[in-house]
């Protein structure tokens, strides 16, 4: 049954089962753990990459980005688990999209530090 918070309630419930759901991502997800680690690393040097808000922004934000697309694949790959161990097309095609999806949030993420690194260091 889908519990009947409303307002506040279901504000602080909500939060409490994002967190549950990073503290899951963060113990069981390794490849989760290496990017939090990366952005981490990465983040104190956006104060020094960028010179506008906007820049920085730029960059914070394809940190979280690569995150988010994280925590979207590592749900895609624990439902796609749950529901059965046997290989499957679908579920390798589901799981691989994820990948993808990943992958596609890393370049970009690569891309708009590796410029904007340029920029500061040549421009």
């Amino acid at each position: 049954m889908k519990p009947s918070h409303t307002g506040w309630r279901h504000l602080v419930h909500s939060t409490r089962y994002s967190y549950k759901g990073l503290k899951a991502a963060f113990l069981n997800e390794a490849a989760f753990r290496q990017e939090l680690g990366i952005c981490a690393l990465l983040l104190p040097f956006a104060w020094w990459i960028g010179e506008t808000p906007v820049e920085w922004i730029l960059l914070v934000g394809s940190c979280v980005f690569v995150l988010v697309v994280e925590l979207l694949n590592s749900a895609v790959e624990t439902v796609v688990d749950r529901i059965g161990p046997e290989h499957h097309v679908l579920s390798g095609r589901a799981k691989d999209i994820g990948s993808a999806a990943v992958m596609l949030s890393l370049l970009m993420a690569g891309l708009v530090w590796g410029l904007l690194l340029w920029e500061r260091i040549y421009g």
